[in-house]
């Protein structure tokens, strides 16, 4: 999974443009939390490499980058859990689940 890292604010208007032609998964990661980890793993492990024709994947490092996730928070109106995927289309997040509920089958449905 090519993973586009998000480190800056810009990078939230650029993803949202994105989402004008391709959808965006954003993935909110701790790197401190189990959970967080085996979110990722389970995305990680159904991840098919045709997958990224369909969406393009943001990962966001929470520890790291707290002031980011709070900004993604508020510009979507989601409040902060991790770990937590956004799909985000047309600039609108379409689907969002945070811990055990994050399933790859609803993200690419």
């Amino acid at each position: 999974m090519n993973w586009n890292k998000l480190t800056s604010e810009e990078q939230i208007d650029q993803l949202i443009e994105e989402s004008t032609e391709k959808p965006v998964l954003l993935f909110k990661h701790s790197t401190r939390c189990s959970i967080s980890s085996m979110s990722l793993d389970r995305l990680l492990r159904n991840w098919k490499s045709e997958d990224s024709a369909k969406i393009t994947p943001y990962y966001l490092d929470l520890i790291a980058y707290r002031t980011l996730s709070n900004l993604v928070a508020e510009r979507f109106d989601i409040p902060h859990e991790s770990p937590q995927v956004l799909l985000i289309e047309r600039g609108k997040v379409t689907y969002h689940e945070s811990h055990y509920g994050i399933s790859y089958a609803k993200i690419m449905k």
